[in-house]
Formats: C-alpha cells, sequence, structure tokens
C-alpha cells in the first residue's frame, strides 16, 4: 500500500469520525495528515531534483 493509499484511507476514516460528532477533531486531524503528506511529497521532489542535478554533474565533468 503507497503512501498516498494510506493518507486517502485515513482521511476517509477521518471523515466518517466527523459525521458522527467529532467535526473540530477531525479537522484539525486531517488537515495535519494531508499537511504530513504534502511535506514527504515535496521531500521526495527534493531528493529526486537532488539526484538529477548529481548525475548532470558528474555527465559535465
Amino acid at each position: 500500500m503507497g503512501i498516498k493509499d494510506q493518507f486517502q484511507g485515513k482521511a476517509e476514516q477521518l471523515k466518517e469520525k466527523a459525521r458522527k460528532g467529532g467535526q473540530n477533531e477531525t479537522s484539525d486531524r486531517r488537515r495535519q495528515v494531508e499537511d504530513r503528506a504534502r511535506e514527504r511529497g515535496q521531500q521526495g521532489r527534493d531528493r529526486a531534483r537532488d539526484a538529477a542535478d548529481d548525475a548532470r554533474d558528474r555527465l559535465q565533468s
């Protein structure tokens, strides 16, 4: 199961909890999960960009 699937599954669980009365807590947790997913995505893009830069530098040397 990929990270995206894990976060989507957790978001669905939190939505269901909100329907049962935990609206504020659920919204906060969902935002936290989404923020973590965004951060992890950015970290992955940063690592990929760094690897591409390193490869380009090696080819140019």
